[in-house]
């Protein structure tokens, strides 16, 4: 899956996404130079309304929150795969990160860490990471719904 350079070019450094869920707003911040290939396409699934609707269908206490899958069992995505986008970040509380099931595997499943999360460090991507709601986050129970996901304009 291609990253949409142009698309790149028009998004600022700072740019914020509001994730409204059914337990309150959530905004992060991507990493739009660290991560291009995951906060584009992130961006782009926010254009296409797809997270709208979603389920957090895996909430781990003090471990993740996570969505994005179409099917709402953890087990789908779209037919495309994009780059795994290693870095010298560190999981820590509120860090968003691309699930995925090995390297070059991500797609459309985006978890939020609650806590600290060594083990993941240099193993999964991190875009973005949380600016305000986390205790929004830290309430997220399995079936709780993404209402939407949309770009907060400065």
């Amino acid at each position: 899956h291609p990253i949409n350079w142009a698309l790149a070019k028009t998004i600022s450094r700072d740019q914020k996404v509001l994730i409204k869920t059914a337990k309150g707003d959530v905004v992060i911040g991507l990493f739009i130079e660290e991560a291009p290939g995951s906060a584009i396409n992130f961006i782009e699934l926010c254009n296409q309304k797809y997270f709208d609707g979603r389920f957090f269908h895996r909430v781990v206490p003090n471990f993740v929150a996570q969505s994005g899958c179409n099917r709402g069992d953890g087990y789908g995505s779209e037919a495309y795969s994009i780059r795994s986008e290693y870095s010298t970040k560190r999981y820590t509380e509120g860090s968003v990160g691309m699930a995925s099931a090995g390297k070059d595997t991500e797609g459309t499943q985006w978890f939020i860490t609650h806590s600290p999360t060594p083990h993941l460090d240099g193993r999964y991507t991190i875009f973005a990471e949380v600016l305000s709601g986390m205790e929004v986050v830290h309430q997220l129970e399995v079936g709780d719904q993404v209402i939407s996901a949309s770009f907060v304009k400065d």
